[in-house]
């Protein structure tokens, strides 16, 4: 079964999920280990990670962070495209870009183009509604793999028409084409409200680190009907282990998060992570005789 498939499956389903951020092939393993169903390629988590913001990346390095993620790692993998990198004309190039990675899904917001790093500070500058929804037609359009998944976001809650505009510009999303919604709901009042207002499956980022971030339990969740859960806190646990390792490197003493295990084995852990015993038994078997 395709990745798309399987996303297809999960959002045909009655549970919520929670999808995390991952941003290379180690944290999708580390992930999928988790027990986790779907994975979130979120632009914000890689732009962090190279030291930049999402509006600072293009569609190629995201597909290629999204290949080497599929090369080790099967679960159905959605793509943060931002604001599709362009016009209606340009969803054409994103959508086969994004296919051809393997993602199982693309979510393409509201947002103009190019973005702005305002956006991660709560500033939004959305484009006209009748452009998105072209934008929204186009992706599907391009599309080649039936299940391949449209995930039209709006944050217009976050502006100066608040929910009402953002109803409004979901609704033509979906008109439009697109198989999923995204509304950056703040509470369960917002959750509850798009339910009732709009056709599900939906979809919205944790604002927390966990299913408690969203104001409602995840069976809650699932009956009104989302799907997925996108959470980036992987982008702040790396950067604080990664912080916390070096500044204690630097000071000579020893690192908290190395208490109670030895550096020996942390490593035969991630070995059985990355599947070193299979490799090594491939050289056993041929170069190594």
């Amino acid at each position: 079964m395709s990745a798309a498939k399987t996303l297809r499956n999960l959002l045909a389903g009655k549970r919520a999920l929670i999808a995390p951020a991952v941003f290379n092939p180690l944290s999708a393993k580390l992930a999928e280990a988790a027990g986790f169903e779907v994975l979130y390629l979120g632009g914000g988590t890689l732009g962090y990670l190279n030291c930049c913001v999402e509006a600072n990346l293009n569609i190629t390095q995201l597909c290629q962070a999204g290949m080497d993620i599929r090369a080790v790692c099967s679960l159905p993998l959605i793509l943060d495209g931002a604001a599709g990198f362009g016009d209606p004309m340009h969803m054409h190039h994103t959508i086969g870009m994004s296919e051809a990675a393997g993602f199982a899904g693309i979510e393409i917001e509201d947002q103009i183009l190019p973005k702005r790093a305002h956006h991660h500070v709560g500033t939004e500058h959305m484009v006209p509604l009748e452009l998105m929804a072209a934008k929204v037609s186009e992706c599907v359009k391009a599309r080649r793999d039936p299940d391949f998944v449209i995930i039209a976001r709006t944050n217009g809650i976050r502006g100066p028409g608040g929910m009402d505009d953002a109803i409004r510009r979901a609704r033509a999303y979906r008109e439009a084409g697109a198989d999923m919604l995204y509304l950056s709901v703040r509470n369960a009042e917002d959750a509850r409200r798009v339910a009732r207002e709009l056709p599900p499956p939906f979809m919205f980022g944790l604002p927390g680190d966990g299913a408690q971030g969203a104001g409602l339990p995840l069976d809650e969740l699932g009956a009104l009907g989302y799907r997925i859960l996108a959470s980036s806190i992987s982008a702040w646990a790396f950067y604080r282990a990664m912080k916390q390792s070096y500044d204690c490197l630097a000071r000579g003493v020893p690192d908290p998060l190395m208490a109670g295990t030895t550096h020996k084995a942390e490593q035969h852990a991630l070995h059985d992570t990355i599947g070193m015993e299979r490799l090594l038994a491939v050289e056993r078997a041929t170069v190594e005789k």
